[in-house]
């Protein structure tokens, strides 16, 4: 009787065991899903900086055939969606109001051609890049020599 006891004991794991695994687990999910998390958000800002980058060229291969800019997106017969699903957002610099255009800290237009920008994961925008709005943005700056997030401006 003595061997089947010990037999029985061996059997599975104890409650303590299984709270330690799952304590261990826990620890581990609660580092590894933010890591994750800000991996993926980073990954998203990288490929709207590639395809704000892309959209210049095809934007400057447009105005280098028409001598002007487009009007929209859709008139360049370009255009696409965001990583967060948004399209992205077009302005002519030419016959646009001010209160339109992006704004550095100074309040001064950031783009002399045309401003081209995603809403970034929270969709809302403010023309100043201050704008707590507006600091998850996705911006072209300086004719393009920035493309980036607006708070690294």
């Amino acid at each position: 009787m003595g061997e089947l006891s010990a037999r029985n004991q061996q059997r599975g794991f104890s409650l303590l065991e299984l709270l330690v695994a799952l304590g261990a687990a826990v620890i581990v999910a609660s580092v590894a899903i933010p890591a994750f998390t800000s991996y993926v958000e980073r990954a998203r800002v990288a490929r709207a900086v590639s395809d704000i980058g892309t959209l210049s060229l095809n934007l400057y291969r447009w105005q280098l055939n028409t001598q002007t800019w487009p009007a929209t997106l859709a008139e360049a017969g370009i255009g696409g969606v965001d990583p967060w699903g948004r399209p992205y957002v077009y302005l002519r610099v030419q016959g646009a109001s001010v209160g339109q255009l992006r704004k550095d800290r100074n309040l001064v237009p950031i783009n002399t051609d045309f401003d081209l920008y995603s809403l970034g994961a929270d969709g809302q925008t403010s023309p100043p890049l201050t704008a707590q709005r507006s600091q998850d943005d996705v911006v072209r700056a300086n004719n393009g020599t920035f493309i980036g997030l607006a708070t690294n401006y």
